[in-house]
């Protein structure tokens, strides 16, 4: 995010996260307000304790039990160049947390002792996509919702849910359940379960499940699971 953006009320989601609330949020009463989930593994996030509404604490994937609603990466803030400062000192003097990294919870963490307040709030639900399995298992779980139609292809059988873009090519293969494929791919003679296919990806003979496939990328006589990036030819 260019710094310049960082300034007044300021709102940041990351891209990796899908959620969804019923819950009206009030901002008026804080300088922050952070959007929390209860999760049964908070080792794997940044983590909120909390007194109340009243967030007391931050935690990056902490080893011990210390809270189970994990930041879910929605953020309010009321004025960004309080953010941005503190950011900029953990650049500055290479304050680096969990995996050596930047922790934007080291960020949060300066904000509070300094004294601003931050309120939690909570969603309904909370789709992960950033590891490759919470990206399948998140991507299965749209396509429940959206339950997309679909047309006729050669010779084809399609097990819902999946959903099939313009232009896709599809002839003598098995697809689903919980497949996505994007814009003008082309599928011949193959099974494909489980799985993510982007634009103009071409699949011969293949047999997947649980596999990720670039834009561009070709894969064929390929089976199991499998993870090629863009413009990647995969022949087996």
């Amino acid at each position: 995010m260019p710094a310049k953006i960082l300034k007044g009320e300021v709102i940041i989601v990351f891209a990796d996260t899908i959620f969804d609330s019923y819950e009206k949020v009030t901002v008026d009463d804080a300088d922050s307000v952070i959007w929390l989930k209860e999760v049964e593994d908070p080792s794997r996030f940044g983590v909120a304790v909390h007194d109340g509404d009243t967030i007391t604490d931050f935690v990056e994937k902490p080893s011990e039990p210390i809270s189970n609603l994990a930041i879910i990466g929605v953020y309010y803030f009321k004025q960004g160049e309080d953010l941005k400062k503190e950011i900029q000192y953990l650049l500055d003097n290479n304050v680096t947390g969990h995996g050596d990294e930047y922790q934007l919870t080291d960020a949060l963490d300066r904000l509070l002792k300094d004294g601003k307040s931050f309120k939690k709030a909570t969603v309904d639900e909370w789709l992960d996509c950033g590891t490759l399995p919470a990206w399948l298992d998140t991507t299965g779980e749209i396509l429940e919702k959206e339950k997309h139609s679909f047309g006729e292809y050669e010779n084809t059988t399609i097990h819902p849910p999946v959903y099939i873009g313009d232009g896709v090519e599809i002839s003598g293969s098995e697809i689903g359940p919980n497949v996505s494929i994007e814009a003008d791919s082309v599928i011949k003679d193959s099974k494909i379960e489980n799985s993510i296919i982007q634009k103009n990806a071409q699949l011969t003979g293949c047999k997947l499940n649980r596999s990720t496939v670039g834009n561009f990328a070709e894969a064929h006589k390929a089976t199991g699971e499998i993870h090629i990036g863009d413009h990647s030819i995969l022949k087996q």
